[in-house]
Formats: structure tokens, C-alpha cells, sequence
């Protein structure tokens, strides 16, 4: 009897380590998530362009504990558009960031940039266009020939505006631009130092805002079919070497999104508090618009994911127009591993 209860109680414990060893190890846990010692793994973050409602998911991320559940501490700061970045994530002073993909291609295809990978959507559709406000006679592409235009200098608006001129029949050569800081861009155009700015199409109600004018929009994907919007980027480097990470911050930032979009006043406020020259009515509106772009497209109901053959086309686009200098691939640019599925 008493040998039974040796062998029993030996069996229970080899058990319960067993079930030990198998928690500890499996990939889903919270110190695995947290680097494997409880720590969290400190990322530093951009935005896209300043610090709009159409960025505030990455606060709502961060505030609503979506990043810390995933082992991340954040640090969150303001990029100024998809070469500033490009430039800032490869040069390692941070980890992820969203660039228009469009603007990526220009970039890789004409050697501007090198050394980053497309992980994810955010928006399916381009939301880059012209902003402009009422009084200013411009109501089609063509009136903005003999117009001075303001964006910074590695907009994607500014960047793929030849190519956006030469489809909608503009002189690009008869509209002047001038350089400008992300978060200024607007009230440049509230001021009237400028007749209209490189802008997401959803910046009209901070526009409106602002100006305390009707905003007037010339959103490129007029003339422009089958362009993505933003995608999340981070170094080539930071993808081959660590892909579950990247997997696992992916996974709480499009969290972020969704939340966001289905809670657009409360997104606002969650950037308002972050964000003190946050306007958070503008902002909810801001979002209100996007949520359209977001889920858009082709690739099924996922948010985040990515489709090879419409990224082919935004080549085969940019292609046509004389806007890349060298041939790429999809594959170039986008690890499809790695991104959401559809």
C-alpha cells in the first residue's frame, strides 16, 4: 500500500511538471510575449504625419493596455510623412511606422530608400490628395496650375504628384511648391499663405476646423485605381530576425485601429489627452472617414491584409507613367508572411 502511494504520488508530480514545462515553453505565454524574463520589449513607434485623429489608433493602443498585453512598452512619436519614416525606422531611431505604399515605391524604385518591409494595411485605398478651402479657384486638378502648394518634402502627396498631374492632365511644371512642416501644413492653408497643401483626404473637418472655411479635396484615387493606402513598415533587418515579434506588435496596433473605429469619440479623447492641440470633434470625424478606406478593397474583410496582385498593379501604374526608374516586385517591398491574413 504504502509502494502504491509512492508510485502515485511520483506519477503526479511528473505530471504537474510536465504541465509546468509545456506552459513555460509555449510560444503564447506571458513572459515569452514579454521577452522571456517578465520584461517588457521597449519599441518606439511614428505616426504617420503629426498627430491627427487619423493616427490616434496607436494611442488607443497604447492607452487601452493593447501593446502591454502583447509585451511591449511604447513610446509613441510624430513622423513627418512617408520619407521622414522610412528614414527614421532603417536608421534603427525606431522600430514601426506607417508609410503611404505608394510612396514606398517611389522611394525603392527610384533609390531613394532601401532596407524596409511592408508588414500590414492600414488603409486599402491611397487617402493622399490636394486640400484646398473655398476662395481660392480650385475646383478640379486643372486650377491648380499657376497655384503655390505646401507639403514637407517627403510626402507621398508631393512625391507622386507628376505622376498624379501627368494622369489628370495638370502642367506640373506651372504649380509651385514650398516646404512645410507636418503639423503646420494646415494652418499655413488657414492663413492664406499658400493656395492648398499635400493632405489626406480625411483631414477635412480639421481643415474645416481650422480655416473656418468649406475645405475643398482632390483625392488622387480620382485618377489613381487599385493604390493602398498606409502600411505598417519596420526595418528589413527587424523582420528576418524577428518575426514573431513583429507579429505580436502588428496584432495590437490593428487591434488599436479597430478599436478606434468602432469608438471614434472616445479614439479622440484618448488623443486629446495624449495630444493637447487635439481638436477631438475634428478628430472623431477624422476617423468617421477613414473607417471607409480601412476595410475597402479587394482582399477580403480583414483589417491589415495585403494582396500581391493589387500591389503589381500600383507598380504596373507608377510604371506606365514614367514614375520608377528600375523594375520591382511586390516581394521587394511587402513580406506577406508576415502580414494579416485574408
Amino acid at each position: 500500500m504504502r509502494r502504491l502511494t509512492r508510485t502515485v504520488a511520483t506519477a503526479a508530480l511528473a505530471t504537474a511538471l510536465a504541465l509546468v514545462s509545456a506552459c513555460s515553453s509555449g510560444s503564447d505565454s506571458a513572459d515569452d510575449a514579454k521577452g522571456g524574463d517578465g520584461k517588457l520589449e521597449k519599441v518606439t513607434y511614428l505616426t504617420s504625419f503629426g498627430n491627427f485623429g487619423r493616427d490616434s489608433y496607436a494611442w488607443v493602443a497604447k492607452d487601452k493596455g493593447f501593446f502591454k498585453e502583447a509585451g511591449f512598452e511604447v513610446e509613441i512619436k510624430a513622423g513627418q510623412g512617408t520619407g521622414g519614416v522610412i528614414q527614421t525606422v532603417v536608421g534603427g531611431q525606431a522600430d514601426f511606422g506607417p508609410i503611404d505604399l505608394t510612396g514606398g515605391l517611389l522611394q525603392l524604385g527610384n533609390g531613394q530608400a532601401k532596407d524596409f518591409t511592408a508588414v500590414a494595411a492600414i488603409q486599402q485605398r491611397t487617402m493622399a490628395g490636394i486640400a484646398t478651402v473655398e476662395g481660392k479657384n480650385i475646383s478640379s486638378p486643372k486650377d491648380l496650375e499657376g497655384k503655390k502648394l505646401a507639403d514637407t518634402p517627403g510626402s507621398v502627396v508631393r512625391n507622386l504628384f507628376p505622376t498624379y498631374a501627368r494622369l489628370a492632365g495638370v502642367d506640373a511644371t506651372k504649380v509651385t511648391w514650398v516646404n512645410g512642416e507636418a503639423q503646420n501644413l494646415i494652418g499655413t492653408l488657414a492663413n492664406g499663405s499658400v493656395d492648398g497643401i499635400g493632405q489626406f483626404v480625411v483631414g477635412q473637418p480639421t481643415i474645416e476646423a481650422a480655416a473656418k472655411k468649406k475645405a475643398v479635396m482632390l483625392p488622387y484615387s480620382n485618377v489613381m485605381q487599385d493604390l493602398y493606402g498606409n502600411v505598417l513598415i519596420t526595418s528589413s533587418k527587424t523582420a528576418k530576425e524577428k518575426p514573431e515579434m513583429v507579429k505580436r506588435f502588428t496584432a495590437a496596433l490593428l487591434k488599436g485601429l479597430e478599436y478606434s473605429l468602432a469608438n471614434s469619440k472616445e479614439a479622440a479623447d484618448i488623443l486629446k489627452k495624449n495630444v493637447d492641440a487635439t481638436n477631438p470633434v475634428s478628430a472623431a470625424a477624422e476617423l468617421e472617414l477613414m473607417a471607409a478606406y480601412v476595410r475597402s478593397g479587394n482582399t477580403g474583410t480583414a483589417i491589415g491584409t495585403l494582396d500581391s496582385g493589387r500591389v503589381a498593379k500600383s507598380i504596373a501604374i507608377l510604371q506606365g507613367a514614367g514614375a520608377l526608374k528600375q523594375n520591382i516586385t511586390p516581394e521587394q517591398i511587402i513580406d506577406f508572411s508576415l502580414a494579416p491574413k485574408a
